[in-house]
């Protein structure tokens, strides 16, 4: 017969990606056959000058008590997240890369559909089109691309999103509110892209994209 002198509702052993389950402490002193324990002290105080008074406190208890290493709660769980907070920075990185070089490349695109599309441009404002018509008209075309890129990136996100599930803690990976920034925020460096080729075709001289073959 032993004597509970606490219980907890959500206790993870194993990993953070397990649930917890629930956990009951016993006074020590009415169990056998441990070879070690650990101990954890609650302060206000910095933990570093805690710990000479924790070792006099342990000595005083029983002298010949074997005392091991004293680390704060912080480091456990660090060490515990440290292997998926790398590979989270790591896809971060090559996140932000990848956005970097698609909006590259979508300027690249429309600064080169406005190149071609030059004769095209001059004819309309030759005939009445104003700059913010051709400007609109510009933009129209890149947003359709954007929209299409950013509609396929959500479905097959959707798709993957297992593969990256296994390395998050306390947050869950089918997030709406994450996946409604992360489509704003594509949207918006994905229309700046745009932007520059649009006011750049909005400005052409009629006469001289008529002259040009």
């Amino acid at each position: 017969e032993s004597t509970v002198i606490g219980v907890v509702a959500n206790v993870r052993h194993s990993s953070l990606e397990k649930s917890g389950g629930n956990e009951m402490y016993l006074d020590c002193r009415q169990l056998g056959g441990w070879s070690a324990m650990e101990m954890v002290v609650r302060t206000t105080r910095p933990p570093e000058s805690l710990i000479p008074e924790v070792k006099a406190t342990l000595t005083a208890f029983d002298p010949s008590l074997p005392t091991g290493e004293y680390y704060q709660l912080e480091r456990l769980v660090d060490d515990a997240v440290g292997p998926r907070r790398l590979v989270m920075r790591l896809l971060g990185f090559f996140s932000s890369l990848a956005l970097m070089l698609a909006s590259i490349g979508l300027y690249g695109v429309m600064a080169f559909a406005v190149t071609q599309r030059q004769q095209e441009i001059g004819i309309r404002m030759a005939i009445g089109a104003q700059r913010r018509d051709i400007l609109q008209m510009v933009l129209t075309d890149g947003l359709k691309l954007v929209v299409i890129g950013v509609g396929v990136g959500l479905a097959g996100s959707l798709i993957f999103v297992r593969v990256i599930q296994g390395l998050l803690f306390g947050v869950s990976a089918y997030d709406p509110l994450t996946f409604m920034a992360i489509a704003g925020l594509l949207t918006v460096i994905a229309t700046l892209a745009c932007l520059l080729p649009a006011r750049r075709a909005a400005k052409v001289d009629p006469m001289v994209a008529l002259r040009a073959e």
